[in-house]
């Protein structure tokens, strides 16, 4: 058993920003106001919470409780630019990025460099473009900062953690496969040729599992954001257009307004039938597959798109929304390891946050 840690009981509470009140900030807000007179909730002080609009500081911190509410009755606007000078004081600095802002991912840097962890669950930083990815690794280098990303892809599971630690002890990851949209994952798991596959879709965008627009999905955009953080914890540097893209929008859904995707869905019934009726045939899954294979000369390829599995594969089985990633290295050359669990939900995602938080303030 480890010694018991010394000075943890008089050191500062870190002071923490949550940027972002929607439904993953909420879930934060709430599991910060569950620990309220527990331990790990004197070791967080919330001292900045704020959406799009509005924000409200307060220096000695904020009760989670009554975080929602004041944000409501503050007259204070939102400001980015805000964010530094609030979380100044003592105790380590944490951002928690709750938003999917362009605008707030263009800011990590910035805050890391000055030696202020974030943390976040935005695939914007470090699943878009190179350069922000490096830009990002250069900010932590030269502040002294941590980043969070855990929630980024597989809400919190433990998937780039593990690649991380099986590198850090020697391993090289040869390629990498799953299931990686917890609403793709639904859709496919329900789907059995015999319904509309435009009725599944509404059902699951009512449900809440795909974006509002459920071309966001569809499209394999978002899949491929999480593909190239994956690869890139890797080690491999891929630049967003060297993933290949097969979405599943047929060309004249994709151009309409949102407002005129509804009525349209039927489009995707006739070609999604035919894919399932040769799987069927076959005695395979349909899955929808982020890949990543890295050859012996350390060259790689990355795909993404709809897949038919043998019904023994790894990734052919699972339930629900949940992610199913396969990684083959040195260590894990014949079998793969296989890490699956929930992939999407608002409570696992602000839990992988505050683990991550958590784990950089010590």
């Amino acid at each position: 058993m480890a010694p018991p840690e010394r000075g943890r009981a008089t050191r500062a509470p870190a002071r923490v920003a949550l940027l972002g009140t929607g439904t993953v900030g909420g879930a934060v807000i709430a599991r910060l106001a569950a620990w309220r007179d527990a331990p790990l909730g004197q070791r967080l002080s919330l001292v900045h919470v704020a959406n799009s609009r509005r924000a409200v500081v307060g220096e000695d911190g904020i009760a989670a409780d009554a975080a929602v509410s004041a944000l409501a009755g503050s007259a204070r606007a939102s400001s980015l630019d805000e964010v530094a000078f609030a979380l100044e004081g003592e105790g380590a600095r944490v951002v928690i990025d709750a938003t999917a802002s362009e605008a707030v991912a263009e800011r990590h840097p910035q805050w890391l460099a000055q030696g202020i962890h974030v943390v976040t669950a935005c695939k914007i930083g470090q699943g878009t473009s190179l350069a922000r990815w490096r830009a990002i690794r250069e900010a932590c280098a030269l502040g002294g900062s941590g980043y969070g990303d855990s929630a980024t892809v597989g809400a919190g599971l433990p998937l780039l953690r593990s690649l991380r630690e099986l590198q850090n002890g020697g391993d090289r990851i040869h390629a990498i496969a799953g299931v990686l949209s917890g609403s793709l994952a639904w859709l496919f798991n329900n789907y059995d040729g015999m319904r509309a596959f435009s009725a599944l879709v509404r059902q699951a965008r009512d449900a809440g599992y795909t974006e509002p627009d459920p071309r966001d999905d569809l499209s394999g955009e978002d899949v491929r954001r999480k593909l190239l953080i994956l690869a890139r914890a890797s080690g491999v540097a891929l630049d967003a257009g060297e993933v290949e893209v097969a979405s599943l929008v047929p060309a004249e859904l994709a151009i309409l307004s949102r407002d005129s995707v509804d009525a349209a869905l039927p489009a995707l019934d006739a070609p999604l039938r035919e894919r399932y009726a040769q799987a069927y045939k076959n005695g395979e899954k349909l899955r929808f597959i982020a890949r990543l294979e890295r050859g012996e000369d350390g060259r790689a390829t990355a795909k993404v798109g709809l897949e038919s599995l043998p019904g023994d594969h790894p990734l052919a089985g699972g339930a629900g929304t949940d992610n199913k990633v396969a990684i083959w290295s040195d260590r894990y050359r014949t079998q793969p390891l296989v890490i699956q669990g929930p992939g999407a939900g608002a409570e696992v995602t602000a839990a992988g946050l505050l683990d991550d938080v958590l784990r950089l303030v010590g």
